[in-house]
């Protein structure tokens, strides 16, 4: 997660769009709705509060798959991105060494097992991460 995160925060310097974050950050859109995602990319007017609560809107969502949250971050908090309209849904899954895009319309993932693309509105080059450089090697 953390050479996502340095990649991310990269990028977003040369594109500044917005901010990445780390959990943990409470990011609820109703008294019913918390989620803490693993990194969020937020615009940068939202970015510059330090309170979760007034962050509304997420550019970009990655989570990394874990034992213990893996059946959550694939059903529960996708359909919760999905609802919020948050563009774009990264479901990285370290031990397949493969990663899912979910966007709000899809009824399934692209799953990826090469590169993982990110070009929002706004940037004139797509960001491009390597899922091999990103993924610890086996073993």
């Amino acid at each position: 997660m953390g050479e996502l995160f340095v990649r991310l925060d990269a990028w977003l310097k040369a594109n500044p769009i917005g901010k990445v974050f780390m959990s943990p950050a409470d990011i609820s859109w109703a008294p019913d709705v918390l989620v803490q995602p693993d990194l969020f990319v937020v615009p940068l007017d939202q970015a510059k509060t330090r309170e979760w609560k007034d962050i509304q809107t997420l550019l970009l969502v990655i989570e990394v798959l874990s034992p213990s949250t893996r059946r959550h971050d694939r059903f529960t908090k996708r359909r919760v991105y999905q609802e919020h309209d948050v563009p774009i849904y990264w479901l990285v899954d370290v031990e397949a060494r493969l990663a899912e895009v979910w966007t709000p319309a899809a009824t399934g993932p692209t799953v990826v097992s090469d590169r993982l693309v990110w070009h929002p509105a706004g940037t004139r080059e797509p960001l491009t991460i390597p899922l091999a450089e990103v993924i610890p090697p086996k073993g």
